[in-house]
């Protein structure tokens, strides 16, 4: 098997690929367009993504991203994120001139480095591989902000430890496939529709489902790039059978313009 992460060794997402299926190949991808591609044309037979976080929300891409290159969501993994501050043997935190990261990893720190104005943050492409070049390059005066097994792989010193602002900090990741997998233990949906005009077909597809005892877990708006000022709506589905799930797909069709279901499958915990 092989896996698409965003990211390298080390990264968040490769320790989901980890947990969820071991020591397997992966191909590395320094982009989410990247990785969305791979599985698209066959490179890989996953790909691992990630889709928000509790304290930084969704990432909206990523939904676009999977509509449009006809991907699956086949499962989701719940990760507590857990940002360490690292940097070459040696360092104190007052060697510490920037700290290089990925630009989600930065708003989630953001409050330990108030008391640090000197310190300048520096946007790159992944967690993991900031703290590779620190490691390769023999970066003195640069810290990275990266998980502890990051730490491990490219032998660095953890001079901070937990500095995410909220200490519940938990990103959402899925898995997408070229094909949908076997739904029959499914439980949750991901869709991506655009309602009619008619005033109230947005009400009226949520009082659909919710008259399905089906809990609407998210909704977002994203805009419809080629139809500037128009919105499609994502939404998450749970539900406890998949007859609930058909007779509220089949009853919201005289309300909806476009209807792309982006994954059937089974709900993680959190």
């Amino acid at each position: 098997m092989k896996i698409a992460i965003q990211g390298v060794r080390g990264s968040y997402h490769h320790q989901v690929a980890h947990r969820l299926y071991g020591e397997v190949g992966l191909l590395e991808c320094n982009s989410f367009d990247q990785l969305s591609l791979a599985v698209a044309n066959g490179d890989v037979d996953k790909g691992v993504m990630a889709l928000g976080n509790s304290i930084a929300g969704s990432i909206l891409n990523n939904y676009a991203l999977i509509r449009k290159d006809s991907l699956h969501i086949t499962a989701e993994y719940y990760l507590a994120i857990k940002h360490q501050l690292m940097a070459l043997k040696g360092q104190k935190l007052e060697d510490i001139l920037e700290v290089h990261s990925h630009p989600m990893a930065l708003l989630q720190c953001k409050s330990y480095f108030r008391d640090y104005p000197e310190i300048k943050l520096v946007e790159t492409d992944d967690t993991a591989a900031s703290a590779l070049r620190i490691s390769r390059d023999n970066k003195r005066g640069v810290a990275a902000i990266a998980s502890s097994k990051a730490a491990q792989i490219y032998d660095l010193e953890i001079i901070a430890t937990d500095i995410q602002e909220v200490e519940n900090n938990v990103t959402r990741f899925v898995v997408v496939e070229r094909n949908q997998q076997n739904t029959e233990h499914a439980n949750k949906a991901t869709i991506n529709f655009v309602s009619s005009h008619e005033a109230g077909a947005l009400a009226r597809i949520l009082t659909i489902i919710s008259a399905q005892r089906i809990n609407l877990s998210k909704i977002l708006s994203i805009p419809i790039i080629e139809k500037p000022f128009l919105y499609s709506f994502v939404a998450d589905l749970e539900f406890d059978d998949l007859d609930q799930w058909s007779a509220a797909k089949q009853q919201i069709q005289p309300y909806i313009m476009e209807l792309n279901v982006l994954g059937l499958y089974k709900r993680a915990t959190l």
